[in-house]
């Protein structure tokens, strides 16, 4: 068979089947982080909408994986450290089996606290986690994707506190400049990070402006509503192609789905007791859940 006919680039997801993904995939986040009493849920429940969306309907990918990507949609994770929301999606998509979510962490895990190359967990690319990388090594994909005259497109996904990174804005000048036009820049616009709001630690100002300053296409969306989520990354695709990268600027809420984790940098990087775990559980219900 060939690549072209194994890749998933998804069966269309309906949005109602979307959200009962997602909501499955927060039930694996927050029992991931329960269990090693470490890692990062509130960002990760805030991009799950995301990645279900790009895993699930958005990209034409392939779950037997090959370092190469050659002939589909490539996405990289750039901070790295909401890596339980990218394992999820990656094992109900066929990459792993989901069993393997419950090694998160642990000693000899392929699953380890930020995603790393060296223990070939497929589905990864690069090691995160770093931050400030991502849209570096995405934007040496695109362009090798163009060279290879291979038509698919190239994802990442950064925090708005990583934004703070000068190497971001190196980055978000050479993109335009090289006309890197197959390439889908997403920021989680959730106005928090590891000590406080941004608005605190370092405000970002007007990030639409500024990077239409730089000579991107922004659009701007709600992460945690996938009424709009999905339609933003289906035009996103539709303007590959026309001499501009794009970027979308997707509001969130940390925590999105668990009330008490919502809104606050708190949650950052603390995981669940067991009270809190059955609170969020009771919270995402999901029908048929299949939890490993």
């Amino acid at each position: 068979m060939s690549q072209e006919n194994t890749l998933t680039a998804t069966d269309q997801k309906s949005v109602a089947e979307l959200k009962q993904i997602a909501a499955q995939v927060r039930r694996d986040i927050v029992r991931m982080v329960h269990a090693v009493n470490s890692g990062h849920p509130g960002g990760s429940l805030g991009c799950a909408d995301l990645l279900v969306a790009l895993y699930f309907r958005i990209m034409k990918h392939n779950p037997s994986f090959s370092m190469k990507g050659e002939g589909e949609d490539l996405f990289f994770l750039s901070n790295g450290h909401i890596s339980p929301v990218f394992y999820s999606v990656l094992a109900r998509s066929g990459y792993f089996p989901v069993s393997e979510l419950a090694t998160f962490r642990k000693l000899n895990s392929r699953l380890q606290g930020h995603p790393a190359t060296h223990e070939h967990l497929p589905g990864i690319r690069i090691a995160s986690g770093s931050l400030g990388q991502g849209m570096s090594v995405a934007i040496g994909a695109a362009q090798a994707k163009k060279l290879n005259g291979d038509n698919r497109l190239v994802y990442v996904l950064m925090g708005d506190g990583e934004l703070e990174e000068g190497q971001v804005w190196e980055a978000a000048m050479y993109a335009p400049h090289h006309k890197v036009d197959n390439l889908i820049a997403i920021v989680d616009r959730n106005g928090q990070q590891i000590d406080g709001s941004t608005e605190e630690i370092m405000d970002l100002g007007n990030l639409r402006a500024k990077f239409e300053a730089f000579g991107w296409r922004v659009l701007e969306t709600d992460g945690n509503d996938l009424e709009k989520l999905v339609p933003t990354l289906e035009e996103a695709g539709k303007l590959s192609g026309q001499g501009q990268p794009t970027m979308i600027l997707m509001d969130t809420q940390m925590g999105y789905g668990v009330d008490y984790m919502m809104g606050t940098h708190k949650w950052h990087g603390t995981a669940p007791n067991d009270e809190q775990l059955e609170k969020a559980l009771q919270q995402l219900l999901v029908e048929e859940a299949g939890d490993y």
